[in-house]
């Protein structure tokens, strides 16, 4: 069995060729789940300017895989997206293999493939820090950020208190997230 797809485009046609390529491309992640015919792969594409940006959501059990990538031609862009969620099975083929021990109903991942050294490396927190988290509005937050040049900003909601992640999205615009 396959996995699903719903792929829809954003002011873009999706004609069946690029329909086809999409689900041939990304559909040879089948071979690392195993039961894929329970994912849907949802996918995106849209334009900006003179790039075509493919955004590919897929949605299992404990996990969620999700890779965006743009290119001026559009087939090499479905390419470079494939090819990131791989890298990301593949790069964290440790870290599944601990969570589907401790998950018995999550969406089982097939994790008996070779795995390059460097792919196998296991990334470890190097830096903790603590802050304070002085209230301020949404606008001072980010200032705060641009301040400090990061892409990201906790800070707590000086009207709710709640506590809030400010971040810069790939298309310079700002989202927020909230917490409750």
């Amino acid at each position: 069995m396959e996995m699903k797809f719903n792929i829809r485009g954003n002011k873009v046609e999706v004609t069946d060729a690029i329909k086809n390529y999409i689900e041939t491309k990304i559909g040879k992640l089948d071979k690392y789940f195993g039961n894929p015919e329970e994912l849907t792969a949802t996918v995106v594409i849209r334009v900006r300017g003179t790039e075509q940006i493919v955004e590919a959501t897929i949605p299992a059990k404990g996990f969620i895989l999700r890779a965006e990538e743009s290119h001026k031609d559009l087939y090499a862009a479905i390419d470079l997206v494939s090819e990131k969620l791989e890298r990301q099975i593949r790069k964290n083929k440790t870290r599944i293999r601990k969570h589907n021990k401790r998950k018995e109903n999550m969406t089982e991942f097939i994790i008996d493939f070779e795995v390059t050294p460097e792919e196998d490396e296991e990334r470890t927190i190097v830096k903790r820090k603590q802050i304070e988290m002085k209230p301020m509005s949404e606008e001072e937050a980010v200032l705060q950020m641009n301040l400090l040049g990061h892409e990201f900003f906790v800070f707590t909601e000086v009207e709710t208190g709640v506590t809030c992640v400010l971040y810069r999205r790939k298309d310079n615009n700002y989202g927020l997230i909230e917490t409750n």
